[in-house]
C-alpha cells in the first residue's frame, strides 16, 4: 500500500535541519496510525514465528532480518511513507535507494547482560576507507517504532547526540571486553508509530530490553543510487507483490531506469520516478543542491 495518491508532500522544515545538524538524529511522534502499526507490527512478527520454526533466532530468542521488504512485502509503504520520506528527499534528493534494512524483534532478557560495548556508526567500510574529518554523511536512517519503548530499559534506541561530528570514540581495546558507556548516552522513549530519523554517522546502539514489552522495529537505510546497496532485492521484479508498488518504491528497491551505473548516477533526471514525483508537486527547491537535476 502507498500513501503517494492521499497526500500532498511537504519537506522538512528549516528548524527541523537545524536541529538534525546539530544533533544527528530528530525524532518525529504519530507517524505512523494505528492500522498501520498493526499491518506493519504483523508482518515483522510473522517473521519471527517463521524464523523461530527454523532455528533462525539469536541466543536470546531476538531477530534481526536484513532485506525488509523483501522478506516482509507488506512493509514496502514504509518505504516512501509522506511523514517520514520528506526526510530523505529533502536532505539526500531525488537520486536515492534503500541500499540497507532491517526489522528488528526483541523480547525480554531475563538474565542481566555484561555491558558490552555496541556502540557503532552505520556504513560498515565507509568508517574506515574515507578519510576526511568528518566523514561525509552519505545515508540517513528511518526507524519506525512499533513497540511502546516509552520508558527506558525495554531495548531503546540510544545515541550521543551530536557525533555524527567525530569520527572515534574512546571504546575497548578489543570486541567482547566490558566497557561503560560513553558520556552523554541518551536511551530515547517512543511510542508504538513514532519515528526517529538519523545520520548514518551518529555514534548509537541498542539498550538491552529487560521489560516484558518485546521490542519491534523496522530500519530503512537511504543513500545515493551511485552506492551499492547491501539489501537482497534483485529477485524482487519476479515476485507477485512487484506490480503492487508505486514507481518510487521501485526505485527505492532498485528497479528504476536500465540497470547502467550511468543512469544511477542521475544522469536522467527526468526518467527517474522520485524526480518526477517531486517536480510534479513543486517541490525541486533549488535552494537544495541535492534537488537540482
Amino acid at each position: 500500500m502507498s500513501l503517494l495518491a492521499e497526500q500532498t508532500w511537504t519537506p522538512m522544515t528549516a528548524e527541523e535541519r537545524a536541529q538534525f545538524d546539530r544533533d544527528g538524529f530528530l525524532v518525529i511522534p504519530a507517524v505512523l496510525n494505528q492500522d498501520e502499526v498493526a499491518t506493519a507490527r504483523t508482518a515483522i512478527l510473522r517473521s519471527k514465528e517463521k524464523a523461530e520454526r527454523e532455528g533462525g533466532l539469536g541466543p536470546t530468542g531476538a531477530l534481526h532480518q536484513l532485506s525488509a521488504v523483501t522478506n516482509n512485502p507488506e512493509l514496502a509503504f514504509l518505504l516512501d511513507h509522506p511523514k517520514a520520506f520528506k526526510y530523505i528527499w529533502s536532505m539526500l534528493g531525488w537520486n536515492v535507494h534503500v541500499y540497507h534494512s532491517h526489522v528488528d524483534v526483541h523480547p525480554q532478557i531475563h538474565e542481566r547482560q555484561k555491558d558490552w560495548w555496541h556502540w557503532h556508526q552505520d556504513g560498515g567500510r565507509q568508517n574506515r576507507e574515507l578519510e576526511t574529518d568528518p566523514r561525509p554523511r552519505m545515508s540517513v536512517k528511518l526507524a519506525y517504532w512499533l513497540s511502546d519503548v516509552s520508558e527506558t530499559g525495554r531495548g531503546n534506541f540510544t545515541v550521543l547526540p551530536g557525533s555524527h561530528l567525530t569520527n572515534w570514540l574512546p571504546g575497548p581495546p578489543s570486541r567482547g571486553v566490558p566497557w561503560p558507556q560513553p558520556e552523554g548516552a541518551l536511551q530515547i522513549t517512543a511510542n508504538p508509530g513514532d519515528l526517529v530519523v538519523f545520520d548514518r554517522r551518529l555514534w548509537h546502539a541498542r539498550s538491552d530490553n529487560y521489560s516484558s514489552i518485546t521490542r519491534v522495529g523496522a530500519f530503512f537505510g537511504y543513500t545515493y543510487r551511485w552506492v551499492a546497496g547491501r539489501d537482497e532485492v534483485a529477485d524482487l521484479p519476479n515476485s507477485a507483490e512487484w506490480a503492487s508498488f508505486t514507481p518510487v518504491q521501485k526505485q527505492l528497491l532498485g528497479g528504476a531506469g536500465d540497470g547502467s551505473g550511468d543512469h544511477a548516477w542521475g544522469h536522467y533526471p527526468e526518467t527517474t520516478p522520485l524526480y518526477g514525483e517531486l517536480k510534479r508537486q513543486g517541490l525541486l527547491d533549488s535552494s537544495v543542491p541535492a534537488l537540482i537535476p
